[in-house]
Protein backbone atom coordinates (compact mmCIF):
# COMPACT_ATOMS: atom_id res chain seq x y z
CA UNK A 1 0.00 0.00 0.00
CA UNK A 2 1.46 3.39 -1.03
CA UNK A 3 0.71 6.86 0.84
CA UNK A 4 1.89 9.68 0.71
CA UNK A 5 0.31 13.48 1.71
CA UNK A 6 1.79 16.21 0.35
CA UNK A 7 1.57 19.94 1.72
CA UNK A 8 1.51 22.81 -1.05
CA UNK A 9 4.90 25.06 -1.20
CA UNK A 10 3.68 26.83 -4.30
CA UNK A 11 2.61 30.11 -2.20
CA UNK A 12 3.08 29.14 1.33
CA UNK A 13 0.54 32.66 2.57
CA UNK A 14 -2.43 32.03 0.39
CA UNK A 15 -2.34 28.06 -0.79
CA UNK A 16 -3.19 25.19 1.59
CA UNK A 17 -4.35 22.90 -0.62
CA UNK A 18 -3.60 19.64 0.34
CA UNK A 19 -3.13 16.51 -1.73
CA UNK A 20 -3.33 12.64 -0.49
CA UNK A 21 -2.29 9.82 -2.43
CA UNK A 22 -3.25 6.16 -1.17
CA UNK A 23 -3.13 3.33 -3.67
CA UNK A 24 -5.64 4.41 -6.39
CA UNK A 25 -7.31 7.40 -4.73
CA UNK A 26 -6.25 10.78 -5.12
CA UNK A 27 -7.80 13.08 -2.42
CA UNK A 28 -7.34 17.25 -2.54
CA UNK A 29 -8.62 19.13 0.37
CA UNK A 30 -9.15 22.80 -0.44
CA UNK A 31 -9.15 26.24 2.27
CA UNK A 32 -12.36 28.47 2.08
CA UNK A 33 -10.34 30.77 -0.12
CA UNK A 34 -9.54 27.82 -2.52
CA UNK A 35 -12.88 26.75 -2.75
CA UNK A 36 -13.99 30.29 -3.62
CA UNK A 37 -10.94 31.05 -6.07
CA UNK A 38 -12.31 27.48 -7.63
CA UNK A 39 -15.83 29.44 -7.66
CA UNK A 40 -14.27 32.83 -9.38
CA UNK A 41 -11.36 31.37 -11.53
CA UNK A 42 -12.29 28.00 -12.11
CA UNK A 43 -8.63 26.42 -11.21
CA UNK A 44 -6.71 26.63 -7.96
CA UNK A 45 -3.05 24.73 -8.23
CA UNK A 46 -0.57 24.01 -6.17
CA UNK A 47 2.91 22.86 -6.50
CA UNK A 48 5.91 20.62 -4.45
CA UNK A 49 9.60 21.05 -5.03
CA UNK A 50 12.25 18.07 -5.12
CA UNK A 51 15.66 18.01 -5.46
CA UNK A 52 16.83 18.58 -8.60
CA UNK A 53 14.47 21.01 -9.88
CA UNK A 54 11.82 18.50 -10.11
CA UNK A 55 8.10 19.50 -9.40
CA UNK A 56 4.90 17.94 -8.53
CA UNK A 57 2.19 19.90 -9.67
CA UNK A 58 -1.37 19.29 -8.70
CA UNK A 59 -4.97 21.40 -9.81
CA UNK A 60 -8.53 20.81 -9.82
CA UNK A 61 -10.53 22.76 -12.24
CA UNK A 62 -14.04 23.53 -13.12
CA UNK A 63 -14.94 22.43 -16.63
CA UNK A 64 -18.00 23.12 -18.58
CA UNK A 65 -17.00 20.12 -20.56
CA UNK A 66 -16.81 17.33 -18.53
CA UNK A 67 -20.25 15.18 -16.85
CA UNK A 68 -18.14 14.01 -13.94
CA UNK A 69 -15.04 14.04 -11.97
CA UNK A 70 -12.23 13.55 -14.16
CA UNK A 71 -7.88 13.08 -13.67
CA UNK A 72 -5.22 13.68 -15.64
CA UNK A 73 -1.24 13.20 -15.13
CA UNK A 74 1.16 14.54 -17.66
CA UNK A 75 4.60 15.90 -17.28
CA UNK A 76 4.13 15.98 -13.00
CA UNK A 77 0.98 17.86 -13.42
CA UNK A 78 -2.34 16.03 -11.67
CA UNK A 79 -5.34 17.79 -13.05
CA UNK A 80 -9.07 16.58 -11.22
CA UNK A 81 -11.68 18.27 -13.37
CA UNK A 82 -15.26 18.78 -12.06
CA UNK A 83 -18.41 19.59 -14.12
CA UNK A 84 -18.17 23.53 -13.28
CA UNK A 85 -22.14 23.47 -12.34
CA UNK A 86 -21.03 20.56 -9.57
CA UNK A 87 -18.28 22.85 -8.63
CA UNK A 88 -20.32 26.14 -8.35
CA UNK A 89 -23.39 24.00 -6.12
CA UNK A 90 -20.44 22.59 -4.16
CA UNK A 91 -18.56 26.23 -3.55
CA UNK A 92 -21.85 27.73 -2.68
CA UNK A 93 -22.94 24.91 -0.43
CA UNK A 94 -22.81 23.06 2.78
CA UNK A 95 -21.64 20.00 1.15
CA UNK A 96 -17.79 18.70 2.37
CA UNK A 97 -17.17 17.21 -0.62
CA UNK A 98 -17.07 15.27 -4.13
CA UNK A 99 -16.48 11.82 -5.16
CA UNK A 100 -16.36 10.04 -8.20
CA UNK A 101 -14.58 6.90 -9.37
CA UNK A 102 -12.77 7.06 -13.12
CA UNK A 103 -11.95 3.99 -15.26
CA UNK A 104 -8.29 3.51 -15.61
CA UNK A 105 -8.28 0.39 -17.93
CA UNK A 106 -7.14 -2.91 -17.02
CA UNK A 107 -9.48 -3.18 -14.11
CA UNK A 108 -8.30 -0.56 -12.41
CA UNK A 109 -10.45 2.45 -11.15
CA UNK A 110 -8.75 5.84 -9.66
CA UNK A 111 -10.79 7.12 -6.68
CA UNK A 112 -11.22 11.18 -6.81
CA UNK A 113 -12.19 12.83 -3.72
CA UNK A 114 -12.01 16.75 -3.41
CA UNK A 115 -13.36 18.10 -0.13
CA UNK A 116 -13.19 21.43 1.90
CA UNK A 117 -10.33 21.34 4.33
CA UNK A 118 -11.99 21.85 7.87
CA UNK A 119 -10.13 23.27 11.17
CA UNK A 120 -8.53 20.33 13.35
CA UNK A 121 -10.56 19.92 16.55
CA UNK A 122 -7.00 20.01 18.33
CA UNK A 123 -4.49 23.18 17.85
CA UNK A 124 -1.44 22.03 16.31
CA UNK A 125 1.95 24.20 17.03
CA UNK A 126 2.89 25.71 13.40
CA UNK A 127 -0.28 25.35 11.88
CA UNK A 128 -2.14 28.68 10.52
CA UNK A 129 -5.88 27.32 10.10
CA UNK A 130 -7.46 30.28 10.02
CA UNK A 131 -8.75 29.69 6.65
CA UNK A 132 -10.16 26.36 7.38
CA UNK A 133 -13.95 25.52 7.44
CA UNK A 134 -14.58 25.46 10.97
CA UNK A 135 -15.15 21.77 12.00
CA UNK A 136 -18.54 20.96 12.64
CA UNK A 137 -17.64 18.58 16.22
CA UNK A 138 -15.96 21.77 17.40
CA UNK A 139 -19.32 22.63 19.53
CA UNK A 140 -18.94 26.12 19.14
CA UNK A 141 -15.00 26.18 20.54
Amino acid sequence: MYYCTVYSMLIPESSNMKLRIRDNTIRLRLSQTEVGALRADGRVAAATAFPGGARLEYAVESDSEVAELTATMRDGLITVRLPAAMAGEWADSEQVSLRGDQDVGDGEVLGLLVEKDFACLAPREGEDESDMYPHPNAGGC
